[in-house]
């Protein structure tokens, strides 16, 4: 009796320890495949994003890339824009293209994130009197390719750790006072695959991304009771400026969309999923990551980062030749 009860005991722990395990590594893609479902059997929740959230949007970073094309798909759906980006050439090109396209009202406010804390109290006062509904922290860099961490120059570290991790925590602390007032809202945080596991070569920017993540997924719980959401979207390879160290990944594919694919979809998710990879190619690819130990998914990443590295140097030695 005692053994059989044991024997209960023990399966019953194997089978949670197994739920747990497949609940963690399948999320990415459920989600995935949840919010493609939930406008077809979930008809209430088909609000659009300005009903939901209200009608103007902040995007960080968002003169190339996917900050770009996240700017177009919101201002599609029918959302003001406030574009905040270092170059002011390129924010007033960007937002005259917007005001073409979508018949929105846009603002641009030129701000460089790298210099840290000094230019917070600008964007308050720049943002003062705007409702934000949405804010999409997707400001970030990087180092120019994958290499040892002590190459880097410090004004290099630092750019990193202002832009990658400053900017989404000062961001998120200056818009969140009012939309918890509203009790409306969403916060985007956009991390990177690299959040998953230690990435040599690219170390501070992988540790930079896993900041993200927790941060956000911390906040998710803080904000969920004020009807506010806080969205974590973590993109694997796009073909955007700061993957051309890599003929490679530029190539694009199935697995490596461009900006504008990967935008449309990510943007689809917002209100439907809370944590997502945002493209269902990297769902797939994010959940068969996660049946890898961290250690191998490691080497995998530092072994690949070296290839990266090798194609890195072949650009600079064919430029060189030309």
């Amino acid at each position: 009796m005692i053994l059989s009860l044991a024997a209960l005991g023990l399966t019953l722990l194997g089978a949670w320890v197994c739920a747990c395990w497949m609940y963690e590594n399948l999320r990415s893609l459920v989600q995935i495949v949840v919010a493609m479902l939930t406008p077809y059997f979930v008809p209430a929740e088909n609000k659009t994003l300005v009903e939901r959230y209200g009608k103007w949007a902040v995007i960080t970073g968002c003169t190339d890339g996917i900050g770009r094309q996240y700017a177009f798909q919101l201002a599609a759906r029918g959302l003001n824009i406030v574009l905040i980006s270092r170059t002011p050439e390129k924010l007033m090109a960007v937002a005259a293209e917007i005001e073409q396209r979508h018949q929105v009202k846009t603002k641009w406010i030129a701000a460089d994130f790298s210099l840290g804390r000094p230019i917070f109290e600008k964007l308050r006062q720049e943002l003062a009197g705007v409702p934000v509904g949405i804010l999409v922290n997707n400001v970030g860099t990087n180092t120019d390719f994958p290499d040892d961490f002590e190459t880097a120059s410090e004004d290099k570290l630092w750019e990193i750790i202002n832009v990658n991790i400053g900017a989404a925590t000062m961001m998120t602390r200056l818009v969140l006072p009012e939309m918890k007032q509203r009790r409306q809202g969403a916060i985007v945080n956009i991390s990177s695959g690299s959040e998953l596991q230690p990435l040599p070569y690219l170390t501070i920017y992988a540790a930079s991304k896993a900041y993200v993540r927790n941060f956000t997924l911390a906040l998710q719980h803080e904000l969920e009771p004020f009807g506010i959401t806080c969205q974590l979207v973590s993109p694997l390879y796009v073909t955007t400026k700061m993957n051309q160290y890599s003929t490679t990944l530029m190539e694009g594919g199935v697995f490596i969309p461009n900006a504008e694919s990967y935008a449309k979809f990510a943007v689809f998710s917002l209100g439907k999923t809370k944590r997502t990879t945002g493209y269902w190619s990297h769902g797939i690819q994010y959940c068969v990551a996660q049946f890898a130990p961290e250690w191998a998914r490691t080497i995998i990443g530092g072994t690949m980062n070296k290839v990266f590295r090798k194609e890195y140097y072949a650009q600079q030695k064919a430029a060189k030749a030309k």
